[in-house]
């Protein structure tokens, strides 16, 4: 924090907690017509990747993630998660692997522990429903934005 005459300016950055960004996005039938416009679909709207990105490998990662946790409710490895990917995509190598699993993990997206990756969530066992998922993890975080404002808003209302 620091004083410029008689406004007092604060460094925001040091402020940031954390970032999610979510993408209210048109639902139509033709995102829905395969797989990999689903992923993309879904990994826009999560922020995972930005709109008019051609790159492909996060998306990748994402739907290997989704695989591991709700289809058969297992904590990957990386080494699972590359074998997966190659069979489905092509061939990732590990460092852009784990590039792709630490954006997702300081998006508060995914975790980790053992050497085992999966998607953050609160005290359940290893492989869950898609719901639970993302409930808690978007609801839980929102929450507490929310509060903050609320905070705020009425600090404001009483300085006027």
């Amino acid at each position: 924090m620091f004083i410029t005459g008689d406004s007092l300016e604060l460094n925001e950055s040091s402020l940031i907690e954390g970032e999610l960004t979510l993408r209210k996005m048109r639902l139509t039938k033709e995102v829905l017509e395969t797989k990999r416009s689903a992923l993309r679909w879904l990994a826009l709207s999560l922020g995972i990747i930005n709109p008019g990105e051609s790159r492909l490998s996060a998306v990748a990662v994402l739907d290997a993630m989704l695989n591991f946790q709700f289809n058969k409710k297992q904590d990957p490895k990386v080494p699972d998660l590359l074998d997966y990917i190659s069979s489905r995509w092509e061939p990732m190598n590990e460092k852009t692997l784990r590039y792709h699993l630490l954006r997702m993990k300081k998006m508060g997206l995914v975790d980790n522990s053992d050497g085992r990756f999966y998607f953050k969530r609160g005290a359940s066992a290893p492989g869950m429903a898609h719901e639970p998922w993302n409930f808690n993890i978007f609801e839980s975080y929102y929450k507490d934005v929310f509060i903050n404002i609320k905070e705020v808003l009425k600090e404001i209302s009483s300085k006027n």
